[in-house]
């Protein structure tokens, strides 16, 4: 038996589910074809009707926008393209009116190049102060030609980009693990720990119920920035030979930084201020490092986003992930689409195969997704997490069965990860399309003009939110029914045991609640599976076989009598 029982006093994180908000693609207010706060805010009602907990959204401070604003350059101030700090304010009364709360990123590991402290660095010599605050270091070889060591940017290319002094003669290098324009901070300098505390205080203070935590893994580099290992993978960020990842100085700083949500928290009401790591972290062991008691609240599974749709795969996943959290006390985390993978309607139209899950970009002239069986097996991934004990996070337009936009024309990328990589790596725009809200007005209903800063597909005006809506069997109402059916069963808070009397292509256990003992089973092999007899089915991601079992690739819930 996994899992834990909790009670009704259990803080509102411990179950949430949260749906991340990319603000440049979720609703345009403003007619330029780029999404913003207006225009989220007006759009918050599908969220609530929806029935999900709270909203995340992705960065919206001012920016140059050259890795679409997780290159900040000033936290305490909404970019142009997204409004003002009114409509911040406005976007978070009005989804506390609604009934959701609001959780934001906060981008600690690096600035942009054109924050004021990247500009002071750049104007004052080597050993400044200003140059403290990130991590500037002379170069190897005689002429200190060479880059400091020989990390690589998760961007593709060198880790390191030399800067010309300011009598014009080669200077030192500075590290950026993304693009060259994010140059990474020093938290081994006071200053920092300061200024990100003040950040978090900042939108506390404005309201906000919490952080989403960039790059949460990569914040403290080993002493003394040693060379990793020559070859580096990009697609998983942190293993133990990694020295610029999950060192342990990051624990630390997530001490300080719950200390200070927990201030904000309101004695006798549920009003948790939460943290939350993206942190590619492996073995789950280490990930679960991140949320003890005394550190954040959740973080990202991503080790269940990267596994297969075979049911050995998931069932390996799942046992491990709710074992590794078990053993600090924390809820597991579950997410299976997000802006920087391929959507998971996407990568299951794919053959399954064990270990290897496609999350790297998709263009035109690779092989392509089918398409149908992607959508189906995809709504029964979903139906399967959402009944898993602990949170989760949906990603927009999950919730219409959006594709992955793989026939992007190239020219149109804005990924920095398409250029620096020589072309090579398509990156992460097919997966951060506008959404489509009306299916016959300009831009599918997602601004008033038909400009959208990526094209959307042809594909998306049939899964458009007016062409879905009490529509029965369609994906919204299929996660309507999930996200209540979910609340009301309690099964975020149950206890898992699995059942194994369905065969080996079937995952099948009971979460057992308060007030409810409700059976899930998924079945992934070839053949129909009946179900059990008399029993009351809940909701399935897919229509039952006319016999009444189980078909391929379709997930159930029912109510067990015993």
């Amino acid at each position: 038996m996994s899992g834990s029982l909790l009670s009704d006093q259990t803080p509102w994180w411990r179950d949430a589910v949260i749906y991340q908000v990319y603000p440049r693609s979720w609703a345009d207010a403003g007619g330029d074809g780029i999404g913003d706060l207006p225009g989220i805010t007006a759009r918050l009602p599908h969220l609530a009707a929806l029935g999900v907990d709270a909203v995340w959204l992705s960065p919206f401070y001012a920016s140059p926008q050259h890795d679409a604003g997780y290159d900040v350059a000033d936290f305490r101030e909404v970019d142009p393209l997204f409004g003002d700090l009114a409509d911040a304010d406005a976007l978070i009364a009005r989804a506390h009116e609604l009934g959701l709360r609001v959780v934001v990123d906060v981008v600690p590991n690096h600035t942009s190049n054109a924050h004021v402290w990247f500009q002071a660095a750049l104007a004052s010599p080597p050993g400044s102060p200003e140059r403290a605050r990130y991590l500037f270091r002379d170069g190897h070889g005689e002429h200190g030609d060479q880059p400091p060591n020989n990390w690589q940017s998760m961007f593709g290319g060198p880790a390191w980009t030399r800067i010309a002094e300011a009598d014009g003669t080669p200077g030192q290098w500075y590290l950026h693990l993304f693009d060259t324009t994010q140059p990474d901070l020093d938290w081994t300098n006071p200053e920092v720990h300061a200024e990100l505390e003040s950040v978090l205080r900042f939108w506390l203070d404005r309201g906000v119920d919490g952080f989403r935590i960039d790059v949460a893994h990569g914040l403290v580099k080993a002493d003394g920035l040693p060379d990793g290992p020559e070859e580096f993978d990009a697609t998983v960020q942190a293993t133990a030979l990694q020295p610029q990842f999950d060192q342990p100085g990051v624990h630390e700083i997530y001490r300080h930084w719950r200390r200070v949500v927990e201030e904000y928290g309101v004695e006798g009401e549920d009003r948790d201020r939460i943290l939350c790591a993206e942190a590619w972290v492996l073995p789950l062991e280490s990930l679960a490092q991140y949320v003890r008691p005394d550190e954040l609240h959740q973080s990202f599974n991503f080790s269940f986003l990267m596994t297969p749709w075979l049911a050995d795969d998931l069932r390996r996943s799942i046992d491990e992930g709710l074992a590794s959290v078990a053993e600090v006390g924390a809820p597991q985390t579950w997410v299976l689409s997000n802006h920087d993978v391929v959507r998971h309607a996407t990568r299951l139209g794919y053959p399954q195969v064990p270990g290897h899950v496609r999350i790297a970009g998709i263009g035109a002239d690779d092989p392509q997704p089918d398409a149908e069986l992607g959508l189906r097996r995809a709504r029964a991934a979903t139906a399967l997490m959402l009944a898993l004990p602990g949170s989760a996070y949906l990603y927009q337009g999950e919730e219409l069965g959006l594709p992955e936009a793989t026939e992007l024309p190239d020219d149109a990328r804005q990924d920095p990860t398409w250029q620096r990589s020589g072309r090579t790596s398509r990156g992460r725009d097919g997966c951060r399309v506008p959404v489509p809200w009306e299916a016959d007005r300009p831009s599918y209903g997602f601004g008033p003009s038909e400009a959208t800063w990526l094209p959307q597909p042809a594909s998306y005006r049939a899964l458009a939110v007016d062409q879905q809506e009490g529509v029965d069997g369609s994906t919204l109402e299929l996660y309507r029914a999930l996200l209540h059916a979910r609340r009301r069963l309690g099964l975020g808070r149950g206890t898992l045991a699995w059942a194994d009397d369905f065969g080996p292509d079937v995952l099948a256990f009971e979460v057992v609640g308060e007030a409810s003992r409700t059976v899930v089973m998924a079945n992934l092999g070839a053949d129909p599976v009946p179900l059990p007899a008399d029993v009351e089915v809940v909701v399935a991601s897919g229509p039952l076989s006319a016999d009444g079992a189980l078909p391929t690739d379709t997930t159930a819930w029912f109510l067990s009598g015993s």
